[in-house]
């Protein structure tokens, strides 16, 4: 029922940037925690970045510095900023949304979207 469409993804040499969007279809009620993950080939999918209701950030170690997640609440939607980025951040993208409307929890993913960066 609930679509989160994503976009951004593509192809950038090393050093350069992109911006992942992840909007959903629908108004979404009840959002705990937008967040971004990332699965590469051979890997175990991990997480990127978090932002709570009240905009508390977490990040990966291994972009910090680099990536900033962001929302727009009136838009159910979550970004994620990605500069200097490295081979190393190659994956499919997927963006999350968890949250309550009661009286379920619910846990929506985005079809994913491919990042691939080249040296």
């Amino acid at each position: 029922q609930v679509q989160l469409v994503e976009s951004g993804g593509g192809l950038v040499q090393a050093g350069g940037s992109l911006r992942l969007s992840c909007v959903a279809s629908l108004s979404i009620s009840g959002i705990n925690e937008m967040g971004w993950y990332r699965q590469a080939p051979g890997k175990q999918r991990e997480l990127v970045a978090t932002i709570t209701s009240g905009g508390t950030t977490t990040y990966a170690d291994s972009v910090k510095g680099r990536f900033t997640i962001s929302r727009d609440n009136a838009k159910s939607a979550v970004y994620l900023q990605m500069n200097s980025l490295k081979p190393d951040d190659t994956a499919d993208y997927y963006c999350n949304v968890k949250g309550r409307r009661w009286p379920l929890n619910y846990n929506y993913w985005g079809q994913g979207t491919q990042v691939t960066v080249s040296s």
